[in-house]
């Protein structure tokens, strides 16, 4: 898998480097080589954030943690990830392993000041099914998900509802 380490306003030593590698060497044996992994690192009021998202096969997988030492957190989101892959094991076997070349996605950042951030986010849409998006956006903890609906040929969301059923919302040319 190929590792990137990103620190935000921070620097990152090669031990840091080194041991966010072995730690997530161990899920290796779920994704090929054609797997990517982006670790960002920041540090913000003493206490230590990291994010890890792994791009396989199509398919995210996103842990985001906050702990006392970068340590805690490096732990805490590989147990995450490992359990999003555990959970959806069936679904992801397939996919995962028939993959062959795997999209990453782009972030880019800006910043306004000091206390508000504005982070966006660019992804290749490409068409999957309802149960695929549903699926994409439980791995990302996310309480909505954009795709390209492969059934209406048009960009749609899923969402969380309330009562923790699933929506979606498809575009209609009609007034």
């Amino acid at each position: 898998m190929k590792l990137t380490v990103v620190g935000r306003k921070m620097n990152v030593y090669e031990e840091t480097k080194d041991l966010i590698a072995k730690k997530l060497e161990k899920l290796d044996k779920f994704f090929s080589e054609e797997g990517d992994a982006t670790v960002t690192l920041s540090r913000k009021r003493g206490i230590s954030s990291m994010e890890v998202t792994i791009s396989a096969a199509g398919t995210l997988f996103r842990s985001e943690q906050d702990a006392d030492d970068f340590r805690e957190a490096l732990d805490r989101c590989v147990e995450i990830i490992e359990r999003q892959i555990r959970k959806n094991k069936t679904r992801l076997a397939k996919k995962l392993r028939t993959a062959t070349i795997p999209e990453m996605v782009a972030f880019s950042e800006e910043e306004e000041d000091e206390e508000q951030v504005l982070r966006v986010k660019r992804f290749p849409l490409k068409p999957m099914s309802v149960d695929e998006a549903i699926l994409q956006m439980n791995l990302l903890g996310h309480d909505f998900f954009m795709f390209l609906n492969d059934e209406e040929g048009k960009v749609s969301v899923v969402y969380t509802r309330k009562d923790g059923n699933y929506g979606i919302i498809i575009p209609s040319n009609e007034d």
